[in-house]
C-alpha cells in the first residue's frame, strides 16, 4: 500500500492500539478498582486522552499504563474519602466467577491498590520491573519492594486457607 492510504493513517494506528491494549487496560483498571464499570469509565478516559495527545505520545501502551494507573489510584482515594464521609460506594457489576477466581480475588482484595497494579503489571502483563516502574512512576527498586510485600501478604493469605 501507499504511505498515504487508509491503512497507514494515524487513526488506523490509535485504532490498532485500542484495539489490542482495551481489554488488558480494564483488566488492570478492575484489579485495581474492583468495580468492573469504574474499571471502563478510567481506561475510556484515558484512551480520550491519548487520542487528544496522539501525536506527541511515543509510546502509547506504556503512555497507556501509566495513565490508567493514575487514575486508579485517584478513583480508590476518591472512594476512600466517600467511605470516610458517609458517602455510599458504588458497588459496581461483577462477571460470573470460578471458585479459583474468588479465592484469587479474596487474596487480591487484601493488598494495597498499588500493590494490586504491580502484581497485575507482573504477572499478568510479564512486564519488567523498569516498565512497571514507569507506569507507577517510581523506581525499580520500589518495584522490587512492592511485589516482595504483595508476595508475603499473599503467601500469609493462602498459608491462612
Amino acid at each position: 500500500m501507499r504511505s498515504g492510504s487508509v491503512a497507514d493513517t494515524p487513526q488506523r494506528h490509535f485504532d490498532d492500539v485500542y484495539a489490542g491494549q482495551y481489554a488488558v487496560l480494564v483488566r488492570l483498571a478492575y484489579t485495581t478498582t474492583g468495580s468492573v464499570a469504574a474499571a471502563e469509565d478510567v481506561v475510556q478516559d484515558a484512551f480520550l486522552e491519548l487520542y487528544r495527545r496522539w501525536t506527541h505520545v511515543a509510546e502509547p501502551a506504556a503512555w497507556l499504563r501509566r495513565a490508567v494507573v493514575s487514575r486508579c489510584t485517584s478513583w480508590v482515594r476518591r472512594r476512600r474519602l466517600e467511605r470516610r464521609h458517609g458517602q455510599p460506594r458504588d458497588p459496581g457489576t461483577h462477571p460470573p466467577t470460578a471458585p479459583e477466581t474468588v479465592a484469587v480475588r479474596a487474596a487480591l482484595a487484601r493488598l494495597r491498590p498499588r500493590h494490586r497494579a504491580v502484581v497485575f503489571l507482573r504477572y499478568y502483563l510479564d512486564l519488567p520491573e523498569a516498565e512497571i516502574a514507569a507506569a507507577l512512576g517510581c523506581r525499580p527498586g520500589t518495584v522490587k519492594s512492592m511485589l516482595h510485600r504483595a508476595r508475603t501478604i499473599l503467601r500469609e493469605y493462602v498459608d491462612e486457607c
